[in-house]
């Protein structure tokens, strides 16, 4: 029964569909799987009886010939953010928020059970999604289950954590400056930043507030075909988000894209800020992989602004999105952030804000500008640009647990950003899979990033589909 639960979702619903597998008999196996792994805390709010009844749905309407969808009776799980289902918990990560219910269902949810999914449960993310370690005061933090002391990553960290461990086909996450990969590479699994507009979000107070920087939503999956038949689900215009855009053609196919007919320029560092030697050497092999395979390879020079002038734009935008969100928390909710019971990390983000002005905001366009027009240069003539997506491997879970002081020799200030390569691509938009790249000798994750161009899922897609064949990952799950 173990073995159903990492299988890949197109093919449980097929095995569904025609009768050979049953919707409830896996809901219950991915049920009983959450309780038995609850050290990892991959989940805020499971919702067993729910899942049970569109289990049993789905095995009725295969039993009368009828078609649910590409997802008949397959069992996901959504972030608990801007993801919601009515009548089920939606807290962001925030203690006070622990008895807050959702009374509509998101857009991304109604494209899920559409195709019919059947949805088990919320997973945890830290208090608004602020940060890339998965912790809060609600439910505490969420472990990579390579290692229970270390840090699935976040902010998607439960559903990146809940993929891994077969507690879920695949989840959904959202992503402002790695939320989406950081948790993928933590996790040994594959995590798509989209670019803007893609998937749609009917976020409100504030439905123009995901572009800037760039927030997006997008899948966390086992293997590539799983994070493309997500991706087609939930990707496409919808009305309720003014920055959605038309749906373009099925990335699906592109997974089966030969290898020969591809080629990567690749950055161990990106030009910005040092590499842990044993994640540069991980990346560095699987990018060798992909050459034998047929990918062609090129070293690129990625000429970025200097990091303190990159590291300013970016945090102040990401300030004032996280002031504008507590400002919108405290409207919506009656909470005033600044007294109620909330991490302390979480108040540090939203006072990045402190004596910005409406015109620094805008000024750090000037830099985002430059990154973009690099990371063009860096693509011109490559389907795809290749680099690590953290600078080391998994680091410890706790909000308390500091960051990396040191890398690869060099002192660095021990902040997240120093941690991970992820938050350019934030400022610029492009669309980028984090995928497994490789185990280190301790047997931590590593990931690599494959970023392409602005509507190019397709791309990156056929790259990571290449790497998967080239160096197959799902086999080095932990079992439990």
């Amino acid at each position: 029964m173990a073995t159903d639960t990492m299988s890949s979702a197109r093919k449980l619903a097929d095995a569904i569909r025609r009768g050979e597998r049953s919707s409830l008999e896996l809901v219950e196996t991915v049920l009983e799987r959450i309780e038995t792994t609850r050290d990892l805390n991959a989940y805020v709010t499971v919702i067993a009886e729910s899942a049970r009844e569109r289990a049993r749905e789905a095995d009725r309407a295969a039993a009368a010939g009828k078609d649910l969808g590409p997802l008949h009776g397959v069992p996901v799980a959504i972030k608990d953010l801007r993801d919601r289902k009515a009548g089920v918990r939606n807290t962001m990560g925030l203690a006070p928020l622990s008895d807050h219910v959702a009374t509509t269902d998101s857009i991304t949810v109604e494209r899920l059970e559409a195709a019919g999914a059947v949805i088990v449960g919320t997973t945890n993310t830290p208090a608004l999604a602020h940060t890339i370690k998965t912790d809060n005061r609600l439910v505490g933090a969420t472990a990579t289950p390579f290692d229970l002391e270390r840090s699935a990553g976040g902010s998607s960290g439960g559903s990146a954590a809940a993929v891994a461990a077969g507690l879920t086909t695949f989840a959904t996450g959202s992503d402002i400056g790695g939320s989406l990969r950081v948790p993928a590479s933590c996790c040994h699994v594959i995590g798509l930043k989209p670019t803007l507009g893609r998937v749609p979000a009917d976020s409100r107070l504030d439905s123009f507030g995901t572009h800037t920087p760039f927030m997006v939503g997008g899948p966390i999956g086992r293997s590539t075909e799983d994070v493309a038949l997500a991706f087609d689900i939930l990707s496409g215009q919808d009305d309720r988000d003014p920055l959605s855009v038309p749906d373009g053609d099925d990335v699906l196919p592109a997974t089966d894209r030969p290898a020969d007919d591809l080629s990567v320029g690749y950055s161990p560092n990106l030009d910005l800020q040092p590499v842990d030697p044993i994640v540069r050497t991980i990346v560095s092999d699987a990018v060798d992989d992909l050459a034998a395979a047929g990918v062609a390879v090129d070293h690129v020079d990625v000429s970025l602004p200097a990091s303190e002038t990159l590291r300013s734009a970016y945090y102040t935008q990401v300030g004032g999105y996280f002031a504008a969100l507590a400002a919108r928390v405290e409207e919506r909710f009656g909470i005033d952030l600044e007294t109620a019971d909330v991490e302390e990390t979480l108040l540090s983000t939203i006072a990045l804000a402190d004596d910005t002005s409406a015109v620094d905001e805008r000024l750090a366009n000037g830099p985002r500008t430059q990154v973009y027009d690099a990371i063009e240069d860096a693509l011109a003539g490559h389907d795809a640009l290749v680099t690590p997506t953290l600078t080391v491997p998994p680091y410890g879970k706790r909000l308390a647990d500091r960051y990396p002081t040191t890398i690869d020799g060099q002192a660095v200030d021990g902040i997240p950003t120093d941690a991970m390569l992820t938050w350019v691509f934030n400022l610029t938009g492009h669309p980028v899979a984090s995928v497994p790249a490789g185990l280190t000798d301790d047997g931590l994750p590593v990931g690599l990033q494959i970023v392409g161009r602005r509507y190019a899922e397709a791309d990156v897609l056929a790259v990571a589909a290449a790497l998967e064949r080239a160096r197959p990952w799902t086999a080095h799950y932990p079992r439990y």
